[in-house]
């Protein structure tokens, strides 16, 4: 690692920072909403002492602390360099669209910033003019979404997608023309000035503040340890917002996948490069043997996935080892093959050509880890194989990430923020530490301000069979029913499987008489935005909407957990964690499942207070809370709100605050 340079000294940095959270400060002046917190002012003292001595702190800042505006004032003040992370683009838009813009006008110091997101996001400018020059057939409504690109990049200063509001998600003419990193060129690209990418990491490094968020984060990090350079600006500062979630997003960026669809798109671009004739310096001969060279990749590729999906360890998601993966190996082995033949007569048909050169790149670095995965002896990783609709993916995952995340990321850094609501567990940031690999460290934890006595109820029925006993679904039906009786809809109704929310969606439909919204239905955006809009909605979901979703007001009322969101003992990655803790003589179920699921519990449960002014009821109906041994730390976890049994008291809150139905 290079040496970290010595922390400027910032002695007058506390002092401006609590003069702008004054109770008559330049916040409290600027921002009409603004209402000094204790708890904020505490975790921007914290924030400010950071940025004057380095060093890693850790804020667990409760819902309602309005931990957003405690770092970025610190670190605008600061006058240093910060990237900001975030778990999810909602944050990253909000930080970037709102919060940035209002406390430019709120202190007198003049910042700039920079928004970045991964490079999918951006149009890459060379691959959409070879589009525009292939006449070859194609669908109408492709054409369409080409025109509609075209006018739209005549105008765009960004080149991110996100400007085109009605541009599906999944769009293949997209996939053909985005400035994704196996398709780059680099600096020999002709319209490398002009690339959006590279304009956008040109604002970042111009920028005092640059916004990104934990994937791109995640994926920075691993192009600088492959030695491909870098693709956030040099920065000394971080803050790691939702950092609850970092572990996941590491655990996908440094791990390993080669899938059906990745060798089916290398096809796809090497036929459209060979196809570009007038760019490249190829003869006829070379031309067919490439052409004869994809066609094997192909042919192979296809018969290798085939007979995995075949095979008897075909399953949804199902582990691989060296003896479960013996019988497929030599056909994968055939593709690894047919890959390095390629991306050798492609390094060597046309020196200039930088299309062909990145194709080979492509092939070489799929072979490797091909034949990476192939092996699957690697004590670090964990390998498994997951199948989704047609996709086939072999895949490799870090068992532990931490001593990454420290050397990638936390080493790197003169000071570092760690911050979420959810971060510790049984009162203590113990687990945090171990997952993400955090030594030294300050510590502040400041509880919500939200007052849950008089804001909310938790409903914990005793009456509710074993979650694995058959007539757990149809009991959690009833309760929910009954909930939404009172509550008149208005609800998210949470679930830890698909099985377990269509089972209640059967039985909650012919008779609720509310509107019902389901999680695969529709876009994510898209429900949202209809829960938002219709009235007395029932929101039914899974994981994706336990955390990073806001729904402020009377909409949203009621929050329902049908039970403990632990993670399946029997997925490739958590069996390999529980088995690395227990050859490391600890306990899998308590040191490992339980926390995951408290951190898991606390963020549902966090959807339903967002703001004062909220009001509702949460219900946990897994009996296990009150049943089993551990049940006492979820509810030592829970938040502080009047525990009830009864469904006829929380129709008495109900009533007796007032809440419209």
């Amino acid at each position: 690692m290079p040496e970290v340079p010595a922390v400027p000294d910032h002695p007058e940095l506390t002092n401006a920072v609590a003069e702008a959270f004054a109770d008559d400060g330049m916040l409290a002046g600027a921002l009409p909403a603004f209402e000094a917190r204790d708890t904020q002012r505490s975790m921007a003292a914290s924030v400010a002492e950071l940025f004057q001595h380095g060093g890693v702190l850790l804020a667990e800042a409760g819902t309602g602390t309005g931990k957003t505006l405690a770092y970025l004032v610190p670190a605008i003040l600061s006058g240093q360099r910060v990237l900001v992370s975030t778990g999810t683009k909602n944050l990253q838009d909000q930080i970037f669209y709102k919060d940035l813009p209002a406390l430019r006008t709120a202190l007198a110091t003049p910042f700039t910033a920079a928004y970045m997101k991964g490079r999918g996001n951006y149009l890459c400018l060379h691959r959409f003019a070879a589009l525009q020059g292939d006449d070859g057939p194609r669908p109408a409504a492709d054409a369409a979404y080409i025109a509609q690109i075209a006018e739209w990049a005549e105008q765009t200063d960004t080149g991110d997608r996100a400007e085109i509001e009605d541009l599906p998600d999944n769009l293949a003419v997209w996939h053909d023309v985005s400035a994704t990193s196996e398709n780059c060129i680099g600096t020999e690209c002709p319209s490398y000035q002009e690339c959006f990418v590279t304009k956008m990491r040109q604002r970042a490094a111009e920028s005092d503040l640059v916004i990104v968020n934990h994937h791109l984060l995640c994926a920075d990090a691993a192009v600088r340890q492959s030695d491909y350079g870098e693709v956030i600006p040099a920065c000394s500062y971080a803050v790691i917002d939702e950092a609850h979630q970092l572990e996941d997003v590491a655990t996908q960026y440094f791990g390993v996948t080669v899938s059906n669809h990745r060798l089916d798109e290398l096809e796809h671009d090497g036929r459209r490069v060979l196809g570009d004739v007038a760019d490249i310096n190829v003869d006829e001969a070379s031309l067919r043997e490439l052409r004869d060279l994809l066609d094997r990749v192909r042919d192979s590729a296809r018969f290798f996935f085939g007979a995995i999906t075949a095979s008897s360890v075909a399953t949804d998601r199902s582990r691989l080892t060296p003896e479960a993966i013996a019988p497929v190996a030599e056909p994968g082995r055939r593709v690894a093959r047919a890959l390095d033949d390629l991306a050798r007569a492609l390094s060597t048909a046309d020196a200039a050509s930088e299309d062909l050169q990145a194709l080979s790149r492509r092939a070489t670095e799929i072979g490797g880890q091909l034949s990476f995965l192939l092996a699957a002896d690697d004590r670090d990783f964990v390998y498994f194989l997951e199948l989704r609709r047609r996709g086939v993916f072999l895949r490799a995952s870090p068992i532990d990430v931490s001593s990454i995340v420290r050397e990638l990321l936390l080493e790197r850094m003169q000071g570092t923020i760690l911050t979420s609501a959810t971060l510790t567990v049984d009162a203590s940031f113990h687990y945090l530490r171990g997952r993400l690999g955090v030594a030294d460290a300050s510590e502040l934890r400041l509880t919500s301000e939200f007052d849950y006595r008089e804001q909310a109820v938790l409903y914990l029925p005793r009456d509710m069979p074993d979650p694995r006993h058959p007539t757990f679904t149809q009991a959690v039906a009833q309760h929910v029913e009954g909930l939404l009786r009172v509550t008149a809809g208005r609800a998210f109704v949470l679930f830890t499987s698909y099985a377990n929310l269509r089972d209640v969606e059967a039985r909650l439909a012919p008779t609720l008489p509310y509107p019902i919204l389901v999680q695969g239905r529709a876009p994510r955006t898209v429900l949202l935005r209809e829960f938002r809009s219709t009235p007395n909605a029932v929101l039914l979901a899974t994981s994706s909407f336990w955390q990073g979703v806001d729904v402020v007001g009377d909409q949203l009322s009621c929050v329902v957990i049908d039970k403990l969101p632990f993670a399946s003992p029997g997925d490739p990655l958590t069996a390999a964690r529980m088995e690395k803790i227990a050859e490391d003589g600890g306990s899998a179920f308590g040191d490992y499942q339980v926390p995951l699921a408290i951190l898991a519990l606390q963020q549902g449960l966090g959807r339903l207070l967002r703001h004062r002014t909220d009001r509702g009821v949460l219900a946990l109906l897994d009996s296990r809370v009150q049943t089993k041994g551990y049940g006492h730390r979820f509810i030592a976890s829970l938040p502080p709100a009047p525990v009830t049994h009864d469904l006829a008291e929380v129709d008495r809150f109900f009533n007796a605050e007032g809440l419209e139905r």
